[in-house]
């Protein structure tokens, strides 16, 4: 379970942490589709390049769904340690006719929570694998009637991959398992999420940034740009806030 957990839980009858004037707390729920590359981490630093303050908290495991969240791991426990401002779900493709079921059927689940923790949930469309690529508006159309059901805010980072593609149809995105981000594809997702959260495009945000764990994440000046463009043209065409 990939867990970072910054802050102590408070006691009884002790005030609960909330985010610095101006700033967000933002628990990501999600799989290793959130977590590879320390996505989350990506967000909050280029949160930082724009004098914005971002605590993050990842709550993911390997191919977890949203019924699994309920269901075992420390979501739920988490969300307790609110208030949250955003909570950035996500789970996989969820094409099929059933698993697009279960995922509204369990993100309304998780609503309740997420909204006693004082967050609005906020759904981060992902990408089909790559032998699948004609499923993309099947996985934005899950998405998006998940958002629907629980009044949350659509994040189009699978969008922002099409999007980048179709600037140049080369952008490495993929990892060699064909169905993981490389460190492009996470670095493009977290401008889509970014953009959504903070209500701004991200086109000028640097092209290498530290993140919160020492490491740094860089992409090519150029490159930087294409996927800065792809996201906000993503956001503005499928976003919902």
């Amino acid at each position: 379970m990939r867990q970072h957990l910054p802050h102590r839980r408070p006691g009884p009858g002790a005030p609960r942490p909330g985010p610095a004037p101006g700033g967000l707390r933002v628990l990501f729920l999600g799989s290793s589709l959130t977590y590879n590359n320390d996505m989350p981490l990506l967000v909050q630093a280029f949160a930082g390049e724009v004098g914005k303050s971002v605590e993050v908290v990842t709550v993911a495991k390997g191919g977890f769904s949203f019924e699994d969240h309920c269901k075992r791991g420390a979501a739920l426990s988490t969300l307790r340690k609110g208030p949250w401002s955003y909570v950035v779900m996500q789970q996989g493709p969820s094409t099929l006719t059933a698993s697009r079921r279960n995922m509204r059927e369990w993100a309304r689940r998780l609503a309740d929570p997420i909204r006693e923790a004082g967050a609005r949930p906020a759904l981060y469309m992902v990408w089909p694998a790559e032998d699948r690529l004609a499923f993309f508006d099947e996985v934005r159309t899950s998405y998006q009637l998940t958002a629907e059901d629980i009044d949350g805010m659509m994040i189009p980072a699978g969008e922002a991959w099409r999007a980048a593609w179709r600037r140049d149809p080369n952008v490495p995105l993929y990892r060699k398992d064909r169905e993981h981000p490389s460190p492009t594809g996470s670095f493009l997702a977290a401008l889509s999420i970014f953009g959504m959260l903070f209500s701004r495009s991200p086109v000028g945000l640097p092209a290498r940034v530290r993140l919160r764990n020492g490491t740094f994440a860089q992409v090519p000046p150029g490159l930087a740009k294409l996927l800065q463009e792809s996201a906000a043209e993503a956001n503005e065409q499928f976003g919902k806030r």
